[in-house]
């Protein structure tokens, strides 16, 4: 690392990741007609993996909790996401250790 670079460390607050991950499942249902979920499609980072460590089924648990037990859950591990990070911006970035979420219900 080159001298004079402006680093910075970070420090996993693992309840805080897995209340983001219950957090936006109930976001999620709050956008169905019926606030009910018939399959959950969970995409989640390997790197957010690496870092819950063996926390990580207390993610999808939250999750389960968030959408009930009769939602048909399923998902799989991405090496990061590629978006911009607001509405607005033009510029896709690579966002590392997110989970997304997406829930779906047929009427």
């Amino acid at each position: 690392m080159p001298e004079g670079t402006l680093t910075r460390l970070m420090i996993a607050n693992f309840e805080r990741l897995i209340d983001g991950a219950s957090g936006a499942a109930n976001m999620g249902l709050g956008i169905l007609a019926d606030n009910r979920a018939e399959l959950v499609l969970m995409i989640s980072c390997v790197g957010r993996k690496l870092v819950l460590n063996n926390r990580v089924e207390e993610e999808i648990e939250a999750v389960r909790d968030a959408v009930g037990p009769k939602a048909v859950m399923t998902g799989f591990y991405s090496y990061g996401e590629i978006s911009p990070v607001t509405a607005t911006e033009n510029q896709c970035q690579l966002h590392n250790q997110t989970m997304t979420i997406t829930v779906f219900s047929e009427k």
